[in-house]
């Protein structure tokens, strides 16, 4: 079982971009779970938009944040101008390797994407752990069952 969000209902993955609320995990939007967060995007918009923040591997292409294109009917951004491929990991992975950015920012930036990954990560190992205890759990009581026909049969016969 996958941790799922408490908004949407959608697993949730390492790289979706979440948010705990009330102790449970959602994405920040459901709709686009991978898509920048408010901060990354102010970090971007701060230190990166004066220089090349990605390259489209598939085009061979260079942008800049402000050259990205988007979709404004299917509500995506981050898009490839030539060939709409979705480079949003790639500006994130930009992002949390720039020089630009102040040492500190990078560390803090990265630690709050790391405290969110191992919070996933987290989840589902205790969402693991509970699926086998309710196992475990099942067949203690598919055997005490078993035991206490058994011991009625044996009841009945006598």
């Amino acid at each position: 079982m996958r941790v799922k969000c408490s908004k949407c209902s959608r697993p949730i993955v390492l790289t979706d971009v979440v948010a705990l609320t009330d102790g449970h995990l959602s994405h920040v939007d459901c709709e686009r779970p991978q898509v920048l967060s408010l901060d990354e995007f102010g970090m971007l918009f701060l230190y990166c938009s004066d220089h090349i923040v990605l390259h489209c591997a598939s085009c061979k292409i260079r942008f800049r944040l402000a050259e990205l294109a988007a979709d404004a009917l299917g509500g995506r951004r981050n898009l490839c101008r030539r060939c709409r491929r979705d480079l949003t990991e790639t500006v994130r992975e930009h992002l949390y390797s720039c020089a630009m950015l102040p040492a500190e920012v990078r560390r803090r930036a990265q630690e709050v994407r790391e405290a969110a990954r191992h919070l996933v990560k987290e989840s589902q190992q205790l969402r693991d752990r509970s699926d086998v205890l309710i196992r475990e759990a099942e067949a203690a009581l598919f055997e005490t069952q078993r035991a206490l026909r058994e011991a009625m049969s044996q009841k009945t016969v006598s």
